[in-house]
């Protein structure tokens, strides 16, 4: 059975990493994906990659009109949009992000535009849709255990944080409101995965020696784009249809284990 037959998609962030697995998982299950990212040398090797089955854009999710382009490609190339798969977001160490006694105000901007600005730009863009074409819909929201699973020592971003908890809050808010119109939203909660977002943690022996007890599962390990692979499927498909406004973690483990520091 292929869960995803004549499913039209929209992955934003769906160029690398997670959105990539997931764009490829999509269209293992018979959908057809349009794929967005930031960076165009992703953008030419997803398009190419992924076939004809796949459209792969350029565009900037924190920007307004960029995910209302995605769709109408969708519809244009496709013939339909039927669900929004919001990936894109990322660390905001970089631009300022850490403990508050150290954030600044420019990294607080800065991580919450790319994770949570992004984030409500595709959702109004979808739902917009959904309601112009009077049809059902999904949307499924990329969160992080770290919105309601704090790590101290070795995660402490405290804008990253905040935008994730407001995702998860946002989300369910616009669930409630827009069930009666069949568009459902929902979340997957990850903990640590190995993406180009990841690569500080993911090459720190200390950092790894704590997710070995953090994230328990299958021997204590990093996760893997694909481990969220077949709950997003669940999510985008119609065995979900009366799921919406739900927060599920896929975290090895992290948010019920305690984890081991090196003394």
């Amino acid at each position: 059975m292929n869960w995803l037959a004549d499913k039209k998609i929209v992955v934003t962030g769906g160029t690398t990493g997670i959105g990539l697995s997931a764009a490829r998982a999509f269209i293992a299950q018979g959908a057809k994906v349009v794929v967005m990212g930031r960076n165009e040398d992703n953008v030419s090797k997803a398009g190419h990659e992924l076939g004809k089955n796949a459209f792969a854009i350029g565009g900037d999710a924190a920007q307004p009109g960029t995910t209302t382009r995605a769709i109408e490609h969708c519809l244009e190339k496709f013939g339909g949009f039927d669900g929004l798969y919001h990936v894109a977001g990322g660390s905001g160490r970089k631009m300022g992000d850490g403990p508050l006694h150290e954030l600044s105000l420019d990294g607080w901007n800065k991580t919450l535009e790319l994770n949570l600005t992004s984030l409500m730009l595709s959702n109004q863009a979808a739902v917009k849709q959904f309601m112009a074409l009077k049809k059902s819909g999904t949307i499924l929201n990329m969160g992080s255990v770290l919105g309601f699973s704090p790590s101290p020592v070795y995660f402490s971003t405290h804008a990253y944080a905040a935008a994730k908890a407001a995702i998860i809050g946002f989300s369910k808010s616009i669930a409630a409101c827009y069930a009666k119109d069949n568009i459902r939203v929902n979340v997957i909660a990850p903990a640590l995965v190995e993406t180009p977002m990841a690569q500080r943690a993911a090459h720190d022996e200390n950092i790894l020696s704590f997710i070995k007890t953090k994230q328990p599962l299958d021997g204590g390990r990093i996760g893997q784009p694909a481990d969220l692979d077949g709950l997003a499927v669940y999510f985008m498909s119609d065995q979900s249809g009366f799921t919406t406004g739900q927060v599920i973690a896929v975290d090895g483990g992290w948010s019920i284990s305690e984890g081991q520091y090196e003394l």
